[in-house]
């Protein structure tokens, strides 16, 4: 027996024919248009899912299945990842480009997020490369690099508004989840800790590293510490060591992921904005 659920694809301009083909491939009968931008195709059968979110990729819309009657608010936990999920960059990156090294460490940094190299160890390489930089380094990268992905703070305000816990999990460093944290009112903030003597980076971390196994685990603490079931929690990240958060969440969001990482996540968004999360739940 066949799980019906609600198609929703998000489509600035859409051509009529384009969402006549999704339609008629989702076996959808059904279709709501609230808003030009967004299409809602009820009673869509999932059996030919990952063909419908490729066509609709193909076509430049993102495009999710959706359980029937499913809004944001029937989730009390949301988990992001960091580095170019919440925000715009790669921190460890832009710390390198201050020391004049940034192709060196984000070579690294691609090729660990990719799952080809071992987190762990590919994190402290690139820290270790880091050994010199004054603290003040981490500050300009805060202030002059450092921006919030578009529809972040839309998504983070619905959030708070509708009372969804947030918790901020990163294979970062803590001087930006910590800003972050304050700066945008989130509840939790879990990353590494540089190790700063007299006023500069040694090249090394203190204390134990926030990778993939970690990632996962701090969402099943906080989730448990809620008391929540896991189609309570959404999670969302864009590399391999967000994938086993993302599976344990009751939704896993890739955005604008590495290709494994949106092959795995339940929904894939690789056109629009953070607040996509927000059309698709509305």
């Amino acid at each position: 027996m066949s799980t019906l659920k609600t198609l929703v694809v998000l489509a600035p301009q859409p051509d009529p024919q384009h969402i006549t083909d999704i339609a008629h491939l989702a076996e959808a009968p059904h279709l709501d248009h609230p808003g030009a931008d967004i299409v809602r195709m009820r009673g869509a059968k999932a059996e030919r899912r990952q063909e419908v979110i490729a066509l609709c990729h193909r076509h430049g819309y993102d495009a999710a299945y959706i359980d029937n009657g499913k809004h944001l608010g029937d989730f009390r936990l949301l988990v992001s990842d960091m580095d170019s999920t919440l925000i715009n960059i790669e921190c460890i990156d832009e710390i390198a480009d201050i020391k004049g090294i940034k192709p060196q460490v984000a070579e690294i940094t691609e090729r660990a997020m990719r799952g080809e190299l071992d987190f762990s160890a590919a994190l402290q390489e690139r820290v270790a490369l880091l050994a010199g930089l004054p603290e003040s380094a981490l500050e300009q990268v805060y202030r002059e690099r450092l921006r919030l992905n578009p529809g972040a703070e839309q998504l983070l305000s619905a959030c708070r508004r509708l009372g969804i816990k947030t918790l901020l999990v990163s294979g970062g460093f803590t001087y930006f989840t910590d800003r972050l944290k304050a700066d945008y009112g989130l509840d939790y903030a879990y990353a590494n800790q540089l190790e700063i003597v007299d006023g500069r980076l040694t090249g090394r971390l203190s204390g134990e590293i926030i990778d993939a196994v970690a990632k996962k685990q701090l969402l099943m603490a906080t989730r448990s510490a809620l008391k929540l079931k896991p189609e309570q929690v959404m999670a969302v990240g864009d590399g391999a060591n967000d994938l086993p958060m993302l599976q344990e969440a009751g939704t896993g969001v890739a955005y604008h992921a590495k290709p494994r990482v949106s092959a795995a996540a339940d929904i894939a968004i690789e056109h629009g904005g953070l607040d996509a999360i927000l059309q698709l739940y509305h």
